[in-house]
């Protein structure tokens, strides 16, 4: 049996080693529930980093469908403007050179200047003339192809010269009124009165058309249908992306102000760039004015010295043969410069 001292010893050393067993455990306990919150913690942390990012990305992922959506759509809308028959095209061209006028009285004036061709064409004396034997001395055709060309071709030549006019000016003033609208939207003006500024402060045909445009919003029309016409009115790449810029923010969002900044900036760099093509080839515009004015100069100052010399082109069917001849040559010399020397910016 064992003494009294050994059985003490025994059970100090057996409650000491109980001791540290349960302390052991609930430290070593606390550690792993530590661990398993910071666990959580950390997979709760990576779960909403997860989702705020997936949320960013499906709202950039929304705006590029709905800006390339846009983007079809007006490309659709350009190709069905194109399509557009020659009744429509010739009332679209009024609106455009910005005569408020019906499409009956342009047509009667058309009319009435082929009359008034045909009658120059009959006074005229026409004899006909002969081109390689051929005799060519009908004075009908000859009247009649006076008023068509009166009817059909002087006016549209007209038409066409007043509009590349206004287009011109449009250009030099629409960056400006970019600018105007940018300075309105930062001072914390809508969009319809910046327009309603540009429509009342600027000059001609900046003025109409903007009021316009300003008419059809507050009259309800819509952006899309209000910005359609205005392209319409002004068929100008400047007023496409004017008009792509306004749709897509108001679809997809967006710093306006920050968007048409960039956009006055661009249209007055490619006024620049117009510009710097229209000097450099002044030199080669003025070559082939001369080179093609040169024959006539010629032919003029040849008959005001030896007229003799010259009708003989006229007289005689060999002469008629060159006109004829010389008359293709030069017209066809004279497309090729105008497309050499002419740049599509």
């Amino acid at each position: 049996m064992m003494d009294s001292n050994t059985m003490t010893i025994a059970i100090a050393v057996l409650a000491f080693v109980a001791i540290g067993g349960l302390g052991m455990a609930f430290s070593g306990g606390d550690k792993d529930a530590a661990r398993k919150r910071a666990r959580a913690i950390g997979a709760g942390a990576t779960v909403t980093g997860r989702g705020r990012g997936a949320k960013v990305m499906d709202e950039s992922a929304k705006r590029r469908a709905k800006t390339q959506e846009m983007l079809d759509t007006l490309r659709k809308q350009g190709e069905a403007r194109r399509k557009t028959s020659g009744a429509q095209t010739v009332k679209i061209k009024l609106v455009q050179a910005g005569l408020e006028i019906p499409l009956s009285a342009f047509w009667m004036f058309s009319v009435l200047l082929g009359s008034v061709c045909a009658v120059l064409a009959f006074l005229s004396g026409f004899e006909g003339l002969t081109v390689s034997g051929i005799a060519f001395r009908s004075r009908p055709i000859f009247v009649a192809g006076a008023f068509v060309g009166g009817t059909f071709g002087l006016p549209r030549f007209v038409l066409n010269f007043m509009i590349n006019s206004r287009h011109k000016k449009m250009i030099n003033q629409f960056a400006d009124a970019l600018d105007v609208i940018v300075r309105g939207v930062k001072s914390g003006l809508p969009l319809n009165e910046c327009i309603r500024i540009i429509a009342k402060e600027s000059p001609e045909p900046l003025r109409t058309e903007f009021a316009t445009l300003a008419d059809n919003l507050a009259m309800g029309a819509g952006t899309e249908r209000s910005l359609s016409m205005f392209y319409k009115r002004v068929p100008l790449q400047e007023v496409n992306f004017f008009m792509i810029v306004l749709l897509i923010q108001a679809k997809a969002g967006g710093n306006l102000s920050e968007a048409l900044g960039n956009l006055s900036s661009v249209i007055r760099s490619r006024k620049m760039m117009r510009e710097k093509v229209k000097a450099m080839s002044s030199e080669a515009k003025a070559s082939a004015m001369i080179i093609g004015s040169l024959p006539f100069a010629v032919g003029l100052l040849v008959f005001l010295t030896t007229p003799d010399y010259i009708m003989e082109l006229f007289r005689t069917e060999t002469g008629h043969v060159i006109l004829a001849g010389g008359s293709t040559l030069m017209f066809m010399g004279v497309m090729t410069m105008k497309k050499m020397i002419n740049f599509d910016i």
